[in-house]
């Protein structure tokens, strides 16, 4: 028995929101100083580290359930099944649902529970529950759908992955230009006799000891603001060096249990958060190999995406599988590999075998 993706889906967001946009913003440092530099030079700077030219929101109507439903019924479609034989919806959000302008997260019911209740699933053994682990979310639902087809607890998993960042951003703060929303899903289901296809392999950690607040909900950086307010935060140096650091690694343990030679991973999926520290992470994966780093490895949405967290990954996958990148295709029998890092720390990679 292999757990095979049968079909995916994505919904992005139609609201495009480009650099410029951010030239009239007022941007203050952390210590609500602020910067010397003008808006045009802040705005270069940070196309030339995270490779983003423009980012996508939600239009003021949409929530991270809502979206999520569009990825999900373009998954389940594409897969060509009945939504009553699920067995699991696994939904990996970080922020709930949050109306514009209200700043407040909803996680009641899950998000997952909405999403069943948007598809009209009346089967109540269709377990429904949202995850909570960071920009890997998705990935984990993964891992956690492979283990329950493994066991034979399951035949069909739907994995969402739904965020809509520009909810809780802090528009004084410079790294809040990273952020985007969307959705994407995908559905896995345990198939017999399909030789080596599949997930072949999975690692996953979680480094809290000295790393559990590099992201974190803080208040705004303009001087004299309401400290009970929160927004997103982080601290990118720091995530910048645990990712090149940890990533890797993680990479590495998932290829050696899978027995996959390097050589023939085709394309690697990863969490799309930054151009440079993407590009530094699968450098630093294959010089553990002691091997060059392949032309076009990576598969790249950032420029015109944006971060959009646990979205990034399912909505990559959907628009290669979809021929819907330029320059980017997969082939069956190809290897590929999904990996990511966020809020936690969490790190997690996956081996799969088109």
């Amino acid at each position: 028995m292999r757990s095979i993706i049968t079909g995916t889906g994505s919904y992005i967001p139609k609201v495009i929101k480009k650099n410029i946009d951010f030239v009239n913003e007022r941007f203050y440092s952390d210590r609500n100083v602020p910067f010397e530099a003008s808006n045009e030079v802040i705005i270069e700077k940070f196309k030339s580290i995270t490779g983003i030219e423009e980012r996508r929101y939600v239009s003021d109507d949409l929530d991270s359930s809502m979206i999520a439903t569009y990825a999900a019924e373009t998954a389940i479609k594409d897969a060509g099944i009945d939504p009553e034989t699920l067995d699991y919806i696994i939904l990996a959000q970080n922020f709930g649902d949050i109306k514009k302008g209200t700043i407040q997260t909803d996680i009641l019911p899950s998000l997952a529970s909405r999403v069943k209740h948007n598809l009209k699933i009346k089967n109540p053994k269709c377990i429904a529950y949202d995850v909570v682990f960071g920009c890997p979310g998705w990935i984990q639902g993964l891992i956690q759908a492979d283990l329950y087809l493994r066991a034979g607890e399951a035949k069909k998993c739907l994995i969402i992955g739904t965020e809509t960042l520009s909810r809780v951003l802090d528009m004084h703060d410079r790294d809040s230009m990273i952020y985007s929303d969307g959705a994407g899903a995908c559905i896995l289901e345990a198939k017999e006799n399909e030789g080596n296809r599949g997930i072949l392999s999975h690692a996953a950690a979680t480094h809290t000891y000295d790393e559990a607040n590099f992201l974190f909900l803080g208040k705004s950086n303009i001087p004299a603001t309401d400290p009970n307010v929160r927004y997103i935060k982080m601290h990118g140096r720091k995530i910048y060096e645990f990712a090149l650091n940890n990533v890797p690694l993680a990479m590495k343990e998932a290829l050696d249990k899978s027995g996959v030679p390097i050589e023939d991973v085709k394309k690697i999926f990863i969490h799309q958060a930054n151009e440079k520290m993407d590009e530094a992470i699968i450098h630093r994966f294959y010089k553990l190999h002691k091997t060059p780093t392949p032309e076009g490895i990576m598969p790249m949405s950032i420029s015109k995406l944006g971060n959009s967290s646990v979205a990034t990954v399912p909505t990559l996958l959907d628009m290669v599988l979809k021929g819907n990148l330029e320059g980017q295709q997969v082939h069956p029998g190809d290897v590929v590999m999904f990996a990511s890092v966020g809020a936690g720390m969490n790190i997690n990679a996956v081996v799969y075998r088109m």
